[in-house]
């Protein structure tokens, strides 16, 4: 079966991922095919990047690193769902993918995201993350304003044309980590 992490990539007071990630996690875990776990990176508390070697020899010091790395190694796919902060990703979601290497590599990615603007120049950074890393991102991804999917700013009430988006982007993101995880076998 395969395992995709929703990965919640703010860990402000008062952030909106939560309730954006819960979302997605209803959706996405109609599926019988798949199994779905939303991560939050507050769990995993990663300082700045402090590991004395480069992630990419996958020698690992701290135990936060390692535990990261874990979690990682075991999903055959995400979903980042990402606010945008000042035309980009957040520092926290960037710092905790430089972490590690190996353990993105040939597996598929998605995005949700939200904004002023939707998220969408957050995304744009992200997917050239994601080619460096050997990520295989998927072309649909929900963009949420903040001005139409949320009420006051602050509750999230999607507009219900993107439930359909969403799909059509687990769908995407399900074939694209089908074949990436045969390639890994």
């Amino acid at each position: 079966m395969l395992k995709i992490g929703i990965i919640m990539g703010s860990t402000r007071p008062n952030r909106h991922s939560d309730q954006v990630a819960k979302w997605v996690y209803e959706i996405a875990k109609k599926r019988a095919e798949v199994e779905f776990e939303i991560i939050d990176l507050r769990d995993y508390n990663l300082p700045l990047f402090d590991e004395p070697l480069p992630p990419s020899t996958h020698k690992y010091e701290h135990e936060y690193t390692k535990r990261w790395s874990e979690k990682i190694e075991s999903l055959d796919g995400y979903i980042f769902v990402t606010p945008e902060y000042n035309h980009s990703l957040p520092g926290v979601l960037k710092n905790a993918l430089d972490f590690i290497y190996q353990e993105w590599n040939n597996k598929a990615a998605a995005f949700v995201s939200y904004g002023s603007s939707g998220g969408v120049r957050a995304v744009e950074q992200l997917r050239q993350i994601m080619a460096e890393f050997q990520i295989a991102d998927v072309r649909t991804n929900v963009t949420l304003s903040i001005f139409t999917d949320f009420e006051n700013f602050s509750t999230f009430k999607p507009n219900p044309v993107q439930e359909r988006t969403l799909n059509t982007m687990l769908d995407q993101l399900i074939l694209w980590s089908t074949a990436l995880k045969n390639i890994r076998k």
